[in-house]
C-alpha cells in the first residue's frame, strides 16, 4: 500500500463518515415508509374528497427535499448533514 492510501484508511473522519452514512441510510428507509403513507393518504383524499390535502402537500414537499439532502450527503455530493443536524427543509413550492 502506498502512503496516501494508508493515511486515508487511518483518517478518523472517513470512518465517522461511514457511521453517518449508515445512520442516514436507516433514516432514509424510514422516510421512504413515510412517503408511501403520504402517497396513500393523499390518494385517498383525492379519491374520496376530490381535492388534495394542503398539509400533506407541504409534508410531501419538505420530505422529498429531506430525502434529497440525505442522498446528497451519502453520495459525498455534500458535506452538510441533514436534519436533525441542520434545519428541517421548509415548504418551498406554492400549490
Amino acid at each position: 500500500m502506498n502512503q496516501e492510501v494508508k493515511d486515508s484508511v487511518r483518517e478518523s473522519g472517513t470512518w465517522w463518515r461511514l457511521l453517518w452514512i449508515l445512520v442516514f441510510a436507516f433514516i432514509y428507509s424510514v422516510a421512504e415508509f413515510v412517503v408511501v403513507a403520504v402517497v396513500v393518504i393523499q390518494f385517498g383524499f383525492v379519491l374520496f374528497k376530490g381535492t388534495r390535502n394542503a398539509k400533506l402537500l407541504e409534508l410531501g414537499d419538505s420530505l422529498s427535499e429531506f430525502i434529497y439532502q440525505i442522498l446528497q450527503y451519502v453520495t459525498f455530493n455534500s458535506d452538510e448533514r441533514p436534519f436533525p443536524f441542520g434545519e428541517w427543509p421548509q415548504h418551498a413550492q406554492q400549490h
